[in-house]
């Protein structure tokens, strides 16, 4: 983490001393309060000057702040808009805020600086009602066009037995599908050239080749892409707004489901993120536990985008063998956690149980078995001729593009950037074992499957140090905040019980707090940053998940192509719709 004094320095150096006010966190990122008026002169040199330079826009998001109680000597505000910015070499975050009244909820709009505020300011807008003055395009992102209100505001419904019951009568019905159509002339798209009439196509959002609820309205010239809007939305749950209502323990399980083929790798930024505020440190064993299990799940999710990608191609077989192989992952899992797909296995503390007897020996016998099988998918499949001549120099983009758009994990890596946050700023023990990190060269198609091959190579030697160098010890903390604190403790005495009792239904109070956790997850950055105001619940529960990112780039790479070509850039994406939509 970068030291907050010298950033500090750097900015009163630019810009002023009044310009700035300081927030203690409790993640111990650079957190500063600036004016909407010096906003974007502090975002530039933010991303262009200082050291070192914060060239990604990784998240943007804001916070009702009306009912808050606990906001320790920070600037009034009704509305908090929260930059948060990355640099990648070094590993340095900061944030910066900008406080707003509910009169004038008007803040400048940084898609001038960052082409991926677009996305992350439409759903500030959409969710909290701010407007960002000269984004070229502002207008509801999550939520349907006839919408009223903005749901992340503190007074709109989280249930929806809070809402009137919903009446779809004919003419409602004829509203609602009027507003969903697509009109060319509201994203600046001509419907003719000099030359011809371009055509207007929807792909999805029931189409095989769009992986889920998702829609995109494309601009073609004949069989070449023009343009393209993606049309996200239609798969929101909702899951932040649930946090605001869920003890911090209870919302494990809704992390599972964010993206639903990572498992547990869900599960680590939230518990982590908990553990930081309440000052927990888990065990040795938790640790490596928590580390084996997530990469299992890497394996599993990269063994379905394989296997879907290469059917998106052309090819049927290859799906049902790695389908095969994932259920021997699985049965690793299952006898590890008790569940599948979402074990919700992580506690705040520790693990829900300890490995069970025998565990080594599965995880043996899958080590054993998925890496000759893997070497043979990549050399027939990876390097089959039709693969290579439908993925080589498709859908590519550079590391400056990467960067600009927010691409991370795979997609990064797969231009030659050579950035991986378990090796660059390891986190629950990753320091500790070797790994190497796959990189591509040309940021196409054919590279970003080919890290994930190499990636799942690397799994299994992380796997494999964990099994032969799992410590001994305990499953969870000894801390009075972990939850639940150890069953066999209860029956002890009275105050036990009561205290296993009470952090069941409730969970720890956690103090008035700001905090963030990011881990390199399946598909790239993923992380939690969550508000207490000291409370069972959390305030805010912000998700920064790589899918929302990576999609929003669609139209930049798929400009000149092909159709066909776009069904191979949308699989090389790999992304899932809760993981955009949250």
């Amino acid at each position: 983490m970068l030291d907050t004094v010298d950033i500090q320095r750097q900015l009163t150096e630019r810009f002023g001393e009044n310009t700035l006010i300081p927030q203690i966190t409790a993640d111990g990122t650079p957190t500063f309060w600036v004016g909407r008026d010096r906003v974007l002169d502090v975002l530039k040199y933010l991303r262009q000057d200082s050291a070192p330079a914060y060239r990604m826009l990784y998240d943007l998001t804001a916070i009702d702040e009306r009912p808050r109680q606990f906001r320790n000597g920070q600037p009034a505000s009704d509305f908090t808009v929260v930059y948060h910015l990355l640099s990648l070499s070094p590993v340095a975050e900061i944030r910066i805020k900008v406080a707003l009244s509910e009169s004038d909820l008007h803040t400048p709009s940084a898609t001038g600086i960052w082409p991926n505020a677009n996305w992350y300011e439409r759903e500030v807008w959409d969710m909290f009602g701010v407007t960002f003055d000269g984004h070229p395009n502002l207008r509801r992102i999550l939520m349907p066009p006839t919408w009223k209100g903005h749901p992340l505001r503190k007074d709109h419904a989280a249930r929806a037995t809070e809402f009137e019951p919903l009446h779809l009568d004919p003419k409602r019905q004829d509203i609602e599908e009027d507003a969903l159509q697509f009109k060319p002339e509201d994203w600046g798209m001509q419907r003719e050239s000099e030359d011809n009439e371009f055509m207007f196509l929807n792909m999805g959002p029931n189409h095989p080749s769009v992986h889920g609820v998702f829609r995109i309205a494309l601009q073609l010239d004949g069989e070449e892409i023009v343009g393209a809007v993606p049309d996200i939305g239609y798969h929101h749950r909702g899951a932040e707004k649930m946090a605001e209502r869920q003890s911090w323990h209870t919302y494990i399980p809704y992390t599972d489901r964010i993206d639903y083929l990572g498992g547990v790798m869900n599960e680590l930024p939230y518990v982590m993120n908990v553990e930081k505020v309440l000052g927990i440190e888990v065990p040795e064993r938790v640790k490596v536990a928590r580390v084996m299990l997530s990469e299992f799940f890497r394996i599993t999710s990269h063994l379905m985008f394989f296997g879907t990608y290469v059917q998106d191609i052309g090819a049927m077989s290859p799906i049902f063998w790695m389908f095969s192989d994932r259920q021997k992952a699985y049965d690793v899992i299952e006898a590890i956690t008790g569940f599948r797909m979402h074990p919700a296995f992580f506690r705040i503390g520790g693990l829900s149980m300890d490995l069970p007897e025998g565990w080594d020996r599965l995880v043996k016998e899958f080590l054993d078995w998925f890496p000759p099988r893997l070497a043979e998918y990549k050399k027939a499949m990876a390097r089959n001729s039709m693969l290579v001549e439908r993925s080589k120099h498709i859908g590519a983009y550079s590391q400056d593009e990467a960067i600009d758009w927010g691409i991370t994990g795979p997609g990064l890596r797969a231009t030659g950037f050579d950035f991986d946050l378990r090796r660059d700023r390891p986190y629950s023990g990753y320091e500790n074992f070797e790994f190497e990190v796959p990189t591509g060269a040309n940021g196409d198609c054919l590279d970003r499957l080919d890290v994930r091959i190499e990636e799942m190579f690397q799994s299994c030697r992380i796997i494999e140090q964990c099994m032969k160098n799992m410590p001994e010890g305990p499953y969870k903390a000894n801390h009075p905040l972990a939850t639940p604190p150890t069953k066999e403790r209860t029956m002890h005495d009275i105050e036990t019980l009561i205290a296993h009792f009470l952090t069941v239904s409730w969970g720890p109070v956690v103090p008035a707090m700001e905090s963030s956790t990011m881990i390199e997850a399946t598909k790239g950055l993923n992380s939690y940053y969550s508000i207490s105001d000291k409370n069972t619940m959390s305030y805010r529960t912000r998700i920064r998940t790589p899918s929302f990112a990576h999609l929003q780039q669609i139209p930049l790479i798929s400009q000149g192509g092909l159709v066909a070509d776009l069904v191979a850039i949308i699989g090389s994406i790999d992304f899932v719709m809760a993981d955009v939509d949250r």
